[in-house]
C-alpha cells in the first residue's frame, strides 16, 4: 500500500534539520547530563493559579464537548485583547479558539490557498512552516532576508517571487532570529501583499515578549484587516506549551468557515483548557509580564557574556525568547558547530541551517534555563567559538603555504 505524497513529503528529503537536537535528546537518554538550549520551553512551568482554574472547571463538569468556535467568553476576551493590544475593532465573530497555534497555522493556510498553490514565507523560518504546506499540497516558497538588516524581509525581495502565489506568512517577533518588524518592514509586507493580492498570514505567539520596540500588527495597517489572518496562542504568553490553545482572528467571513472545518477536523477545544485560558487572560499584563521577565533578564546577561570579543555576534534580540549568533568568524557553519559543542561541552544549541539557508553560519539559543547556568553555558560557547577561530585562522595560514620573506 502507498501512502499519500501529501504525508510522505511533509519533510524534504525526509530531514526536518532538528539532528542536533535528536543527538542531545539520545545522550539525555543515555545518562549524560546535557545543558538545553534548543527548543522555546519555559522553564518555569505554567502558573498554579492557572493549573488550579483548569481543574477547578474539570471537576465541575467541563469536560465535555466544548462550542467549536471557542466558548463565548473567551472568544469575546480574545477580542477585547486584540482591540486593546492593536486598535483594530474585534469582535467574537472574529476569533476562532483552536489547539494550539500549530493548528492555527495549518487552518488558516488551508483557508488561504488550495492544492499546488504557491505560499510564501520568510527564511530564516519556525521549522514547521514549510513542512506545514507541503502537508497542505501547497507549493513551499522561501523568500531571502539578509542578516545585515537583521533579516528583515524588503519588499523588493517578496515582490520578486510573489507571482502567482496566494498567501505570505510573517511572524513577529521572529522565531528565530529575535527581529521585530518595524513600520517601515510591515509597510512594505503590505505593499506587497496587495500588490500581488495575497493573504497575510501573520504568526504573532510572541507578542508579550517585546525589549526594544513595539510590537505593531499589521492587521491595524490601511486595508489590512480584511486579507489578514492572526495567529496568537497562549503557549509563549503564558507557558501554557502543553495545554495546546490558541486562536485566529481574521475576516468574520473566514473565520466562519474556519470554524467549519473546525467542525469537520479537531472538533473544538477542550473546555476546562478554555476555562483556564480565560482565566489567565483576565488576570492581566501582570502575569504575562512576570512569565516574560526571565527572557528579558537573560538577554541583558547574554549581552555582559558577549561583549569585547568578536569570534560570536549576537544580532540585535529585540524580541522573543532566543539569540541569533554568528558564528561565521570560526569557519565552521552552524551544524558543525552545534554539533561539536555538543559532543565536546555537553551544550546543546540549534544549528542556523535549521531554520533555512539564509540562516547558515548562525545558531540559535534559547533563553530558557536557570540564570547561572545560562550564562556559563553562554561563557562556554564563546570560548568554544574564540578556539575554533583561532584554530581556523592558523589552518589557513598554514594551506596558504609559505610566503616569500619581505626584504627591508
Amino acid at each position: 500500500m502507498h501512502l499519500s505524497r501529501r504525508i510522505t513529503g511533509i519533510l524534504a528529503e525526509g530531514n526536518d534539520g532538528w539532528g542536533v537536537f535528536y543527538r542531545a535528546r539520545d545522550m539525555i537518554a543515555a545518562g549524560r547530563a546535557v545543558v538545553e538550549l534548543t527548543i522555546g520551553e519555559h522553564d518555569i512551568r505554567t502558573d498554579p493559579t492557572i493549573l488550579a482554574a483548569m481543574d477547578s472547571a474539570a471537576r465541575s463538569g467541563h469536560t465535555g464537548y466544548a462550542a467549536i468556535p471557542g466558548i463565548a467568553a473567551l472568544r469575546r476576551a480574545i477580542a477585547e485583547r486584540v482591540t486593546a493590544r492593536t486598535g483594530v475593532a474585534t469582535g467574537p465573530e472574529n476569533v476562532l479558539v483552536t489547539p494550539g497555534g500549530q493548528s492555527a497555522l495549518f487552518a488558516a493556510h488551508l483557508a488561504a490557498g488550495d492544492p499546488g498553490d504557491r505560499a510564501l514565507f520568510i527564511d530564516p523560518y519556525y521549522v514547521t512552516y514549510p513542512g506545514t504546506l507541503r502537508a497542505l499540497g501547497l507549493h513551499p516558497v522561501p523568500v531571502a532576508t539578509n542578516p545585515a538588516r537583521a533579516f528583515r524581509p524588503q519588499f523588493e525581495d517578496i515582490n520578486a517571487v510573489a507571482g502567482g502565489a496566494r498567501s505570505l506568512l510573517i511572524n513577529s517577533p521572529n522565531n528565530p532570529t529575535g527581529t521585530v518588524y518595524d513600520r517601515a518592514t510591515l509597510d512594505g509586507i503590505a505593499r506587497a501583499v496587495q500588490d500581488h493580492d495575497l493573504w497575510l498570514i501573520s504568526d504573532e505567539v510572541y507578542d508579550t515578549q517585546i525589549w526594544e520596540g513595539a510590537h505593531l500588527s499589521p492587521r491595524a495597517l490601511p486595508d489590512m484587516a480584511g486579507r489578514t489572518l492572526v495567529i496568537g496562542s497562549m503557549s509563549k504568553s503564558h507557558a501554557m506549551t502543553g495545554s495546546r490553545i490558541g486562536w485566529i482572528v481574521g475576516p468574520q467571513a473566514a473565520i466562519g468557515h474556519l470554524a467549519n472545518l473546525a467542525t469537520n477536523t479537531t472538533y473544538g477545544v477542550p473546555g476546562f483548557v478554555q476555562d483556564a485560558a480565560l482565566f489567565a487572560l483576565r488576570a492581566g499584563a501582570a502575569l504575562e509580564q512576570r512569565i516574560s521577565a526571565p527572557f528579558r533578564r537573560r538577554r541583558a546577561l547574554a549581552e555582559a557574556v558577549l561583549a569585547g570579543q568578536i569570534a560570536v555576534r549576537a544580532l540585535p534580540a529585540q524580541g522573543a525568547m532566543y539569540l541569533m549568533l554568528d558564528i561565521r568568524a570560526t569557519g565552521l557553519s552552524g551544524e558543525a558547530f552545534a554539533l561539536a559543542l555538543l559532543e565536546r561541552h555537553a551544550i546543546a544549541v540549534m544549528p542556523g541551517e535549521s531554520f533555512g539557508n539564509c540562516a547558515a553560519g548562525h545558531v540559535r539559543v534559547a533563553m530558557t534555563v536557570e540564570d547561572n547556568i545560562f550564562t556559563s553555558a553562554l561563557g562556554t560557547l564563546v570560548e568554544f567559538a574564540q578556539e575554533m577561530t583561532r584554530d581556523g585562522a592558523m589552518r589557513r595560514h598554514l594551506e596558504a603555504g609559505p610566503r616569500t620573506r619581505e626584504k627591508f
